[in-house]
C-alpha cells in the first residue's frame, strides 16, 4: 500500500497506460506488461494483452536477455569489494588458460577487452548450450576482434568469462552464488535460470501478416550469465531501484555509483549512450539515465533508472522483435518526471560542522577563475563555478582533512587543504592547481611565481 504523496495522480496513470497500450498495438506484440517505482517504491503496474481479460501481471515471468550481465556484474562487483580481486587484474590471475587472459577484469564489465561479440558456430542464442560445453567453445581460436582497452566493442562471451570468473573464485556455480548473494537479499523471488510458473512464452510474430509461431527455449549454458535469467516487472523494479541507491547487503550506494559511471568511450552509434561496469549509461532528453536492454528469441526487455529524479521503469514484451521497450521504458521515466517532478526535501541544516572545513568554504581562485567550495550534507565538499560553466565536481572526506574527488575533472584527484606555521589556510592543493583566496594571491606558491609589481592599469 502506497501512502499518498507516493501514489501517482491518475492523469499520469493514464498516460502511461496509453504509452505501453500504444506499444503493445504498434509493435504488434503479444503481451507487454510495465511497472515504474518512485523513490524506492513500485507505484505502477500496467499489461497489454492479445487475449481479452488475460492481462499478465507484475509477477508473470519474461525472460531478460542482457539485463542478466548486469547481475553478473554485482556479482564481480562483490568480489572487488571483498578484497578477492582488483579490477585492473588481468582475467589470467584468476581464471587462467581462456586465450583471453590479457583483458582486464574492469575491460569485460566495461565491453573493453577486445573480444568479438558472439560465440564462433551455431547462433547460441537458439542452440542449446551443450554444443558449447568448454570455454574454448565460446571463445574460438581467435577471441580477439580489437586492442584490449582500446574501443567499447559490445562481448557476450566476455561476461561468459565473468560468470566463470565467478564461480573460480566463489567455488560455486554461477546460479548458486546469484540467488545467494543477490536474488534473496533484495527479495528477488520470481527472478530465476529456468522459467516458473506463472511464465510468458517467447513467440515470433511475422514481419509482413499478423501471424505467430513459438521460439524455442534453450538452456544457454555457459552462456548463462550473459543472458539466461527469467523475471518480472515487480522485481525488476525493485533491482533497479537497489542500482539507483545500492543497499549494504549486497553492494553499497559507492560500488553501484562506480558502476552508474562511463568505464567505456561513446558508443560509436551515439555521443549521448556510453557504458559503465555492467550498466547502460544514457543521456536523453535531458535525463541521465543508468540500466541494461535485453534480448532473446521470443522476448524483449527494457530497464532504466534515473538516480537524480528517483524514478524507474521496466518494459517486458514477449516477441523476438516489434516494441522498442528500451525506448518505451525510457519515456515511462519520462512521463512521471515530467508530470510530476519530485518534490525536494526540506532544507536542513548540518548536524554538526568541523570548524576547519566551515572555514574553506566560499569562493576560491584559480588563476583568475573564481569558483565556490561548499560543504555538502554527507561530509563530503563541492567545487564549481560561481556562474556560467565550468569544472565542477564532488568531493568525499577521506577523514584525514582531505577529500578525493568523485566524478567530472577531479574524479579521484586529491584535494588538500595547505596551511601556515601559525594553522591558517594557506591555499587549496587539487592535483597539483594552487587555489587562493585572492587571484594569483601573492603570499602563496602561484605555480610561475608573481609578477613582483602586482595588477596594474594600462
Amino acid at each position: 500500500m502506497t501512502t499518498p504523496h507516493e501514489e501517482l495522480l491518475p492523469t499520469t496513470r493514464r498516460t502511461l497506460l496509453h504509452r505501453i497500450a500504444t506499444a503493445q498495438t504498434e509493435g504488434r506484440a503479444p503481451s507487454l506488461v510495465a511497472a515504474v517505482a518512485r523513490d524506492g517504491k513500485v507505484v505502477w503496474n500496467g499489461a497489454r494483452n492479445m487475449v481479452d481479460g488475460h492481462a499478465p501481471d507484475e509477477n508473470v515471468q519474461y525472460r531478460i536477455g542482457s539485463i542478466t550481465k548486469t547481475f553478473t556484474a554485482v556479482l564481480v562487483m562483490r568480489l572487488r569489494d571483498e578484497g578477492l580481486l582488483d579490477l585492473r587484474d588481468p582475467l589470467e590471475k584468476h581464471l587462467p588458460g581462456t586465450g583471453a587472459g590479457e583483458a582486464t577484469i574492469a575491460d569485460l564489465l566495461a565491453h573493453t577487452g577486445g573480444l568479438a561479440a558472439e560465440t564462433p558456430g551455431e547462433w547460441w542464442e537458439r542452440t542449446p548450450g551443450t554444443t558449447r560445453p568448454e570455454l574454448t567453445d565460446v571463445l574460438g581460436e581467435q577471441p580477439f576482434r580489437h586492442p584490449v582497452g582500446r574501443r567499447f566493442h559490445y562481448s557476450n562471451p566476455g561476461y561468459t568469462l565473468l560468470g566463470s570468473l565467478v564461480e573460480a573464485v566463489r567455488g560455486a556455480s554461477w546460479e548458486d552464488v546469484l540467488r545467494r548473494e543477490v536474488l534473496e537479499p533484495l527479495g528477488l523471488d520470481r527472478t530465476s535460470s529456468q522459467p516458473q510458473a506463472p511464465h510468458a512464452g517467447g513467440w515470433a510474430v511475422h514481419p509482413w501478416a499478423d501471424v505467430m509461431m513459438p521460439e524455442p527455449v534453450e538452456d544457454l549454458g555457459l552462456m548463462a550469465s550473459a543472458g539466461q535469467l527469467w523475471s518480472t516487472t515487480a522485481d525488476l523494479a525493485r533491482f533497479a531501484c537497489f542500482l539507483a541507491t545500492g543497499d549494504e547487503r549486497v553492494l553499497g550506494a559507492e560500488s553501484v555509483r562506480e558502476m552508474r559511471t562511463p568505464s567505456a568511450p561513446s558508443q560509436p552509434e551515439s555521443w549521448d549512450r556510453s557504458y559503465g561496469l555492467g550498466l547502460d549509461l544514457l543521456r536523453w532528453e535531458g535525463l541521465s539515465l543508468a540500466g541494461h536492454t535485453g534480448s532473446l528469441p521470443g522476448f524483449l526487455a527494457g530497464l532504466w533508472v534515473s538516480e537524480q529524479e528517483g524514478v524507474a521503469a521496466v518494459a517486458l514484451a514477449n516477441c523476438t522483435s516489434g516494441p522498442l521497450v528500451a525506448m518505451l521504458a525510457a519515456d515511462l521515466v519520462k512521463i512521471v518526471v515530467e508530470a510530476e517532478p519530485r518534490i525536494p526535501e526540506p532544507w536542513r541544516p548540518l548536524p554538526e560542522v568541523d570548524e576547519k572545513v566551515l572555514e574553506l568554504a566560499g569562493p576560491w581562485y584559480w588563476g583568475t577563475q573564481v569558483l565556490a567550495l561548499r560543504l555538502s550534507a554527507d561530509g563530503g565538499v563541492e567545487i564549481g563555478p560561481l556562474s556560467g560553466v565550468g569544472r565542477q565536481a564532488r568531493f568525499r572526506s577521506n577523514g584525514d582533512g582531505t577529500w578525493t574527488g568523485l566524478d567530472g575533472y577531479y574524479a579521484g584527484e586529491l584535494l588538500r587543504p595547505v596551511r601556515r606555521a601559525d594553522g591558517s589556510v594557506s591555499h587549496l592543493d587539487l592535483g597539483s592547481f594552487v587555489f587562493t583566496r585572492e587571484p594569483y594571491d601573492a603570499g602563496a606558491p602561484v605555480p610561475g611565481g608573481v609578477d613582483p609589481e602586482g595588477w596594474r592599469g594600462f
